[in-house]
């Protein structure tokens, strides 16, 4: 068994409305994440997948409970955690080199390193004959891949990632999966990835979390065991099916009990 990198023990976190009233948005969450796993968190809109990937990565604070990334807790933002959300977020006046050095270059390494550790991910990412290109002349695939590629050049323990595929087209996104696998292979990066795709959580994850309406807890972990490469074929095996009937059947119950008011 791999070394657990990460480690979410009965966590609480509510919210205080202006009013005062309180809403508690998640609720005694479990979870591990093992070292070089992919790990898949799903469940209902509103259920509080982004605001437990936030806590994680330090951008919000829990009410209760503990996190621990390589055995230590987390109070704040670290560079052992790299996030990767479903906007770009890149700067649009410099060029793809530039915005993956950009963090190289807070680090105070010297040029000569940032275009090494540059060049690395952008050929890793497949961006080699648009290293000059400024944001504004990439499709969202290409954009994301250098999100992506700017994340990995700074060496995260952890990476997170909130939904990054999430406003691709289907072909572009089913290409942006399968360069995640391929960079996973390469890497071996332990990833905390949030979905609303429950192929997308088949296809990439070896666990899947699935989360129950608010307050938002695990109702129930899937393990995904199969060693041979994934592509979109891979989902029409038949444990794959039933594994996405299973994933469909708990989150419809969970729509018609809260239509049902229970």
């Amino acid at each position: 068994m791999a070394a657990e990198k990460l480690t979410i023990t009965n966590l609480n976190k509510i919210f205080v409305n202006a009013n005062g009233t309180e809403v508690q948005a998640l609720k005694d969450i479990q979870l591990t994440v093992h070292e070089k796993e992919l790990c898949m968190l799903v469940g209902p809109s509103g259920c509080g997948k982004s605001t437990l990937l936030n806590i994680v990565g330090g951008l919000e604070t829990a009410t209760s409970g503990e996190i621990c990334v390589d055995g230590h807790h987390v109070t704040g933002p670290g560079a052992d955690r790299g996030m990767v959300f479903q906007g770009y977020s890149l700067f649009p006046w410099l060029t793809v080199r530039e915005n993956i050095q950009f963090g190289l270059r807070v680090k105070g390494l010297p040029k000569s390193r940032q275009k090494e550790i540059a060049d690395k991910f952008i050929e890793l990412v497949g961006l080699k004959d648009f290293a000059d290109a400024l944001p504004k002349t990439l499709s969202g695939g290409m954009k994301q891949q250098v999100a992506i590629a700017r994340t990995l050049a700074n060496e995260p323990s952890l990476l997170l990632m909130d939904e990054p595929f999430g406003a691709l087209d289907a072909q572009t996104r089913l290409i942006m999966q399968e360069l995640l696998v391929d960079i996973r292979q390469k890497m071996e990066t332990t990833i905390l990835f949030i979905t609303h795709d429950i192929d997308e959580a088949l296809l990439l994850g070896d666990n899947i979390y699935v989360m129950s309406r608010r307050p938002g807890s695990i109702r129930e972990q899937i393990s995904i065991s199969y060693e041979g490469k994934r592509d979109h074929n891979t989902l029409l095996r038949p444990d794959f099916i039933e594994n996405k009937r299973k994933i469909m059947e708990m989150l419809w119950q969970d729509s018609s009990d809260a239509a049902n008011g229970k």
